[in-house]
């Protein structure tokens, strides 16, 4: 009772860092009066005067997640002989954690600059970090009916979780589109989504 009881303490912390993130992401947005957040990407975010608040919420992203994946895992270890069907899917959501890690000490360029080393590892840790992130939500959410605390939330992690791909392409389709911003947030918003339904389920 007392390890379900600290599990659940977890949870409540993925959901408390999430509510953190829309509140920092809020605020950095606000900054720069040069910004849309429906054209211009959350990344641009990271460079600038203001460019700290949005590192240190990507490190913010990558942590939660990582407890979130921890959380999970001791949740499924409890009631399962195995994790196998589980490790895969970690593995792959673990890429969207460590990723958003990386992209706060490896900062975009500045719009209409050229592109620098730090940045060519801005784009590719990125792209790498929304496969994992899409992927990984599907992939574990596919195994949730495995477990018994899991099985309940099964439904509406598996729809999330499917939307998040969907969002995933339409996004990489509009990168660079007028739209491009919007998109990408549409897509962060859907696996933050994903992870704040299952948290809140077993944070019950």
């Amino acid at each position: 009772m007392e390890k379900q009881t600290d599990v659940r303490r977890l949870f409540w912390v993925v959901i408390a860092a999430i509510v953190l993130y829309v509140v920092l992401d809020a605020v950095a947005q606000s900054l720069p009066p040069y910004y849309s957040p429906i054209k211009d990407a959350e990344s641009d975010l990271a460079v600038g005067p203001y460019g700290y608040i949005m590192a240190i919420n990507f490190l913010n992203r990558g942590i939660l997640s990582l407890v979130f994946l921890y959380a999970v895992s001791r949740t499924v270890k409890a009631d399962l002989e195995t994790v196998r069907g589980f490790r895969t899917g970690t593995y792959v959501f673990g890429v969207w954690a460590v990723g958003a890690i990386l992209l706060a000490f490896f900062p975009t360029d500045v719009p209409a600059t050229p592109v620098s080393w730090h940045g060519v590892i801005h784009l590719v840790v990125a792209a790498l970090a929304f496969l994992g992130g899409s992927f990984g939500s599907l992939m574990l959410s596919l195994q949730f009916s495995k477990s018994e605390a899991l099985r309940n939330v099964k439904t509406p992690a598996l729809v999330i979780a499917a939307l998040s791909v969907v969002f995933l392409f339409v996004g990489f389709g509009t990168l660079t589109g007028p739209i491009g911003g919007l998109t990408e947030r549409i897509f962060l918003g859907s696996v933050l989504l994903w992870q704040l339904v299952v948290s809140f389920r077993l944070a019950r």
